[in-house]
């Protein structure tokens, strides 16, 4: 039985941040999902950016429905995808029925694709809360109805640091933050107690961790090897599909491979997949399903615990563990977080390099 799913990311042609181009990826792979739609959050001055954000990767940009237009065609799927308004909540309840009807069919895919959907869907946030809090602003009853669980990759409890993804709409984080709706929350920044307290930082409740390296791309599907090297080189080819056909140049891929790598996301879709990080009794480690757990394999935490949540006028949250808020709102929680890094640098490039499109072998 697969978990109906609907991302919502800050996805842009060429690139902002590269790593949404490889997280997408396990929408499409990971077997346990249903993936319903994407939604293509998007904001005006990254659009423009010159210089700036994510280095090496400057702009102009827009939204990334290339990838998305790739993806499709290497997965042979048909999900569909659009982009949300531009520019950021005035307000909490800001519906911002006032930008361009082309900048409203997120908002729309985003409420029809739950409201149409037999079951209740996960709905997965990486990148600001917007098309989350248009949608409910819009929409209340549906999501209340028909949303099994929002899971929100963002913000951190230190109402100093200006953690990346409530920037990019803080009056969004306090709408969702303070909806009532079920949220797992899965903070992208450590807190104020760590050294350093930034999206780089380590602590027991913030998701990040790093790879090394992108050698592993290497020995992925040639499709998803050369879709990987379209966005990573950054390339403004226009014949984006065709290039799925071809190697890249050897030297840009070489470049590409000796590049480390920093990833939030990894959590989210372990939490949604069902799936466990494992230590084997070899000492080796995986990313398995649930079921597929062997006696004698040591589980690496990573779970969401009761908590109540409070928003900050900044956008950003406080939290308390603990059954207060009847179920509603839950926090990720890993014990070392150095082993969990550690397991994924092994674990994760295994679990790309298993999948196939379109169940090729």
């Amino acid at each position: 039985m697969t978990v109906p799913v609907i991302s919502i990311t800050d996805l842009y042609h060429p690139p902002e941040d590269p790593g949404d181009n490889v997280d997408l990826i396990m929408a499409y792979g990971l077997p346990e999902i249903d993936l319903r739609a994407v939604i293509l959050d998007v904001l005006e001055e990254k659009r423009h950016l010159v210089d700036g954000g994510v280095p090496g990767y400057a702009g102009p940009r827009d939204p990334g429905v290339v990838a998305v237009t790739q993806l499709n065609a290497i997965f042979g799927r048909d999900v569909p995808f659009a982009w949300c308004p531009f520019t950021r909540m005035q307000s909490p309840n800001d519906r911002m029925y006032d930008v361009p009807p082309s900048q409203q069919r997120g908002v729309d895919l985003l409420i029809n694709a739950v409201a149409d959907s037999p079951e209740p869907v996960h709905l997965l946030s990486f990148g600001s809360a917007r098309p989350l809090a248009l949608a409910f602003n819009r929409a209340p009853d549906v999501l209340r109805e028909k949303v099994a669980r929002i899971h929100l990759s963002a913000g951190t409890t230190t109402p100093t640091y200006p953690e990346w993804n409530v920037v990019q709409d803080p009056q969004a984080m306090i709408r969702i933050i303070d909806s009532g709706l079920p949220i797992s929350l899965y903070r992208c920044a450590a807190d104020d107690g760590v050294a350093e307290h930034s999206c780089y930082g380590y602590d027991n409740h913030n998701t990040f961790w790093r790879l090394p390296d992108l050698k592993w791309i290497a020995d992925m599907h040639p499709w998803l090897r050369r879709y990987l090297g379209y966005a990573l080189g950054r390339s403004t080819r226009p014949d984006f599909l065709r290039v799925l056909e071809e190697e890249a140049p050897a030297e840009q891929m070489a470049a590409i491979y000796q590049r480390s790598h920093s990833v939030w996301e990894t959590a989210v879709w372990m939490e949604v997949s069902g799936r466990k990080l494992v230590r084997r009794e070899d000492g080796s480690y995986a990313i398995v399903p649930g079921a597929d757990v062997r006696d004698g394999d040591t589980v690496i935490r990573n779970e969401q615990v009761p908590c109540t949540v409070r928003s900050h006028p900044s956008g950003l949250y406080t939290f308390e563990l603990g059954e207060g808020s009847g179920g509603r709102t839950s926090v990720f929680v890993r014990d070392d977080p150095f082993e969990y890094e550690q397991a994924l640098v092994e674990a994760m490039p295994a679990l790309y390099q298993s999948f196939r499109p379109c169940g090729l072998s």
